[in-house]
């Protein structure tokens, strides 16, 4: 018998006269399903990301001054940003930097935490065109948004690459500092359109 044996038979001895613990509810939080537009927004918002509701996104992106945005295959050609040159992907880890934006669709976006996320399929792209640029605009449709993060994960292929965004990129340093922009963008907007 080593030492850690000898611990815990000496703690379950100890025990033997408790009663069992009771069984611990689980159904306290379930899937609830549609989520609350107003509450999403209000969420994002607080995560310090720009929200815009019913705004193309053209207008978005000339109101930030962008000129030049790099977009997903199987981003929505409806879509498409007026006025603004559109790189298409696949492009490289140079281009990404040169352009230091992107546009792209959203998965599921999360009401109750203001969490939108990706999954890499079509006009979403792969995780590196979300994380290396300085800005990133997401489009979330209405009926995207989900009540709680049960709801999402109810939504989501568990086999797919999942970016789970809240906010824009930050990190505090050791002295409490926060420090945006360092592993993903440092600016987000979020525009999101009525079904």
């Amino acid at each position: 018998m080593n030492a850690r044996d000898e611990v815990l038979g000496r703690i379950r001895t100890a025990l033997t006269d408790r009663p069992a613990p009771a069984p611990v509810v689980r159904d306290y939080r379930g899937v609830r399903g549609a989520g609350d537009v107003d509450l999403f927004v209000e969420r994002v918002d607080d995560y310090r990301a720009t929200v815009h509701r019913d705004v193309p996104t053209g207008d978005v992106l000339r109101g930030r001054g962008i000129t030049r945005v790099v977009v997903p295959d199987g981003f929505p050609a409806e879509l498409l940003p007026a006025g603004v040159e559109v790189v298409r992907e696949p492009v490289d880890v140079d281009v990404l930097d040169d352009v230091s934006a992107v546009l792209t669709t959203c998965r599921v976006g999360v009401a109750e935490t203001g969490t939108i996320v990706l999954d890499a399929g079509p006009g979403m792209g792969p995780r590196a065109l979300t994380l290396v640029p300085d800005y990133h605009l997401v489009v979330v449709h209405a009926d995207q948004i989900v009540a709680g993060v049960p709801d999402a994960i109810a939504e989501l292929d568990p086999t797919r690459p999942l970016t789970w965004i809240s906010g824009p990129s930050a990190t505090s340093d050791i002295e409490l500092n926060r420090v945006e922009g360092v592993h993903g963008p440092r600016t987000l907007d979020v525009t999101v359109l009525s079904a």
